[in-house]
C-alpha cells in the first residue's frame, strides 16, 4: 500500500545522502559545482527524482549532467545502504530551473528599478508646460475694507413688514400718514367721489 508520508520522509533522506556523497564520496571534478536542491519519491517508493543546480554556463551544466549519469549506480548504492529500504529506488537527476528563473527575475527587477530611478531624476528637473495650477479657486477676501460693501445689507433689518422703520412711535407714524394724505389732496386724489374741489377757498 502506498504511504505518502513515508515517501516524503524517504525523499528527504535521499536528498541528504546524495548531497553528502557528491561532497565526499564521488571523485569527479565535473560535480564540484553541483548542488542538490530537492528530491521526490513516488508513493510506491520505487522511483526517486533528484533535482540539482549547477553554477556555471550551459557547457558546465551539460558536463555535470553527464557526470551525474555516470555516477548514478554509485549514488544509488549509497542511498540503499543509508536508508535500509527493501528495494532501493531508481534515481533520476533533473536540472532545477527554479533558482535560474529566480535569478532571471531578480535581474529584471534590477533593470526596472534602474529605469524608475532614471524617470524620477528626469521628473525632478521638469516643469509643467502650462499653468501649474489650472483649477479655479474661490476668491479669498483679505482686506477688511472689502466687507464695507456688505454692511448696508444690515439696514434692511430695521424695516418691519409694513415698510415702517422700526422704533418710530405712533405719533411719528401718524404724521407720516397725514403727510401722505395731503400729498394725495394736492394731486386731486382726495375728497368724495364726484365732489369738485373748491376754488379760492369757496365751494360752488
Amino acid at each position: 500500500m502506498a504511504d505518502p508520508a513515508r515517501a516524503r520522509r524517504l525523499a528527504v533522506r535521499v536528498r541528504e545522502v546524495v548531497a553528502a556523497a557528491l561532497e565526499r564520496g564521488v571523485k569527479d571534478p565535473r560535480l564540484g559545482m553541483v548542488t542538490i536542491t530537492d528530491a521526490r519519491v513516488t508513493p510506491d517508493l520505487m522511483e526517486a527524482t533528484v533535482f540539482y543546480t549547477v553554477y556555471g554556463d550551459d557547457e558546465a551544466r551539460a558536463s555535470s549532467a553527464r557526470a551525474l549519469e555516470s555516477a548514478k549506480g554509485l549514488l544509488r548504492s549509497q542511498v540503499g545502504k543509508a536508508t535500509g529500504v527493501k528495494s532501493t529506488p531508481t534515481l533520476t537527476f533533473v536540472h532545477d530551473r527554479l533558482p535560474d528563473d529566480a535569478q532571471h527575475l531578480n535581474a529584471l527587477l534590477e533593470v526596472a528599478k534602474a529605469r524608475d530611478a532614471q524617470v524620477a531624476s528626469v521628473r525632478e528637473g521638469a516643469s509643467p508646460a502650462g499653468d501649474p495650477d489650472p483649477y479655479r479657486h474661490p476668491r479669498v477676501i483679505e482686506d477688511d475694507d472689502d466687507l464695507e460693501d456688505f454692511e448696508d445689507v444690515d439696514d434692511f433689518d430695521d424695516i418691519d413688514d409694513r415698510g415702517v422703520v422700526k422704533g418710530l412711535d405712533d405719533a411719528g407714524a401718524g404724521d407720516l400718514a397725514d403727510a401722505d394724505d395731503l400729498a394725495d389732496d394736492d394731486n386731486g386724489l382726495g375728497g368724495e367721489a364726484g365732489q369738485e374741489r373748491p376754488v379760492g377757498g369757496v365751494g360752488r
